[in-house]
C-alpha cells in the first residue's frame, strides 16, 4: 500500500468536504487516508450521518478498511484493498443514525461518482435519504448542471428522482447510472459564460398547498422579468413516501454559451413562498451581474475532475467560497497539482488548474 496520506480536517471551513474529497481520492488511488480533526470547530464536531454514509459508501466500492467510522468520531482512518469496483450499490442514510436522519444523498454520491468512473465496468447506485436539504446539491442540480458539466470531460452518469426527501424526514429515492469514463482532453478556459441562452426552473412542493408552487412561480416570474430575462417555471407536485414530509424548492437554471449555472432556494415553516422564490433570482442575477462563468457550487465541485485531467484549465466564477479554497487544498494532497484561486473570499475571482502528469496515464498506481 502507498504511503499514508494525513489530512487535518480542521483546515480552512474545516466541514464534510474534506472527508468526501479524501475518500474519493484514496479509494480513486489506492491510498491509505488518515483524517484527524474531523469537522471540529462545528456545533456537532466529528462525523454525522450523511459523512458516516459517505464513508460507508466508499469503504463498499473499494473494500476498504476503517476504523473510526463512527458517529461523532473526529478521528478516521481509511485504507483501500482493492481499485474501486463497478457493480450495484444501495445504502439508507437513516439507517447510519437511531431515529433516522435526512443527510444529503447528493453528497454521497459525489464521493463515488468519480471513483467508479474509473472502475472499468458499469455501476448503479441507489441511496435513500434527504433529496432536497440545505447546505447541500439538490438532485435537480446534479442533474442539470454538475453531471451536464462533467460530461465534456469524459465522466458519464445519470440520476433519476424516484422520490423526494426533505428535512427532517428524508426518506427520498436517488438512482444513479455511472458508466466508465472515457478519456477526453478538451480545453478548459472559460473567462465568461457567454450569452444567455435559456432560463428555466421549476416551482416544487409536497404536501402543501397548491398555492404555494404557484406563488413561487409568479414572483420568480415576475423578478426575472424586472432584471430583463425570460424564463419558462413548470409547477411540480413532488411525491415523497409519506404525507408527512413537506417541503418547497425553487430552481432556477441559466443555460449559457459555454457552461449553465444553477441556483435553488428551500422552503421553511413561516417562510413566504414569495422569499423562497426570491432567494434563487437573487443568486442568479448576483451571478449574471458578476460577469463571471462559473456559480460559486460548481466552481468548487469541478475542481477534483479539473485535476484529474491531462491539460490546465482556467475559469471564473462569480464567487471564490472558502469551500472552494478548502476542496483545491484537499485535492493537492493527493495529486501532483497546482490549484491556484485568485480573488477574495465571496468575491469574484479565478481559478488556474495545472496538473504536472495525466491520471489517464497511469502515473497514479494502486499500492
Amino acid at each position: 500500500m502507498s504511503d499514508l496520506v494525513t489530512i487535518d480536517g480542521s483546515h480552512g471551513e474545516g466541514g464534510g468536504q474534506i472527508v468526501r474529497t479524501s475518500l474519493s481520492l484514496a479509494a480513486l488511488r489506492g491510498v491509505p487516508v488518515r483524517i484527524v480533526n474531523l469537522r471540529a470547530g462545528r456545533r456537532r464536531p466529528g462525523l454525522q450521518a450523511q459523512h458516516l454514509a459517505a464513508v460507508r459508501m466508499a469503504a463498499l466500492i473499494c473494500d476498504a478498511e476503517v476504523t473510526g467510522a463512527e458517529l461523532g468520531s473526529t478521528t478516521l482512518h481509511f485504507a483501500p484493498r482493492s481499485r474501486p469496483l463497478p457493480g450495484e450499490y444501495a445504502l439508507d442514510v437513516a439507517q447510519m443514525r437511531k431515529g433516522g436522519s435526512a443527510g444529503a444523498v447528493t453528497l454521497v454520491l459525489q464521493t463515488v461518482l468519480i471513483p467508479l468512473a474509473f472502475a472499468g465496468g458499469s455501476s448503479r447506485i441507489t441511496l435513500t435519504g434527504g433529496t432536497h436539504v440545505a447546505w447541500s446539491p439538490p438532485a435537480h442540480y446534479l442533474a442539470h448542471v454538475y453531471l451536464p458539466t462533467l460530461a465534456r470531460w469524459g465522466y458519464r452518469a445519470s440520476v433519476h428522482l424516484d422520490r423526494w426527501g426533505w428535512y427532517p424526514i428524508g426518506q427520498g429515492v436517488l438512482r444513479a447510472t455511472i458508466q466508465p469514463h472515457e478519456p477526453t482532453a478538451p480545453a478548459f478556459d472559460v473567462p465568461a459564460p457567454g450569452k444567455i441562452r435559456r432560463v428555466w426552473g421549476l416551482s416544487a412542493a409536497s404536501n402543501l398547498p397548491r398555492h404555494v408552487v404557484e406563488r413561487q412561480r409568479r414572483r420568480a416570474l415576475e423578478a426575472l422579468r424586472k432584471a430583463g430575462l425570460r424564463a419558462e417555471v413548470d409547477e411540480v407536485d413532488a411525491p415523497t413516501r409519506s404525507k408527512a414530509s413537506k417541503g418547497s424548492f425553487m430552481f432556477l437554471v441559466a443555460e449559457c454559451d459555454y457552461v449553465a449555472a444553477g441556483f435553488s432556494a428551500l422552503g421553511a415553516r413561516g417562510k413566504p413562498a414569495e422569499r423562497v422564490a426570491q432567494e434563487a433570482v437573487r443568486d442568479l442575477r448576483a451571478w449574471q451581474r458578476s460577469g463571471a462563468a462559473l456559480d460559486p457550487h460548481l466552481a468548487d465541485q469541478v475542481i477534483l475532475p479539473l485535476a484529474l485531467a491531462s491539460e490546465p484549465a482556467t475559469f471564473t466564477t462569480s464567487a471564490v467560497t472558502r469551500h472552494l479554497l478548502t476542496n483545491a487544498w484537499a485535492v493537492e494532497q493527493f495529486l501532483p497539482v497546482r490549484i491556484a484561486v485568485e480573488g477574495d473570499v465571496e468575491q469574484p475571482g479565478r481559478v488556474r488548474i495545472t496538473p504536472s502528469v495525466s491520471f489517464q496515464t497511469g502515473a497514479f498506481q494502486m499500492g
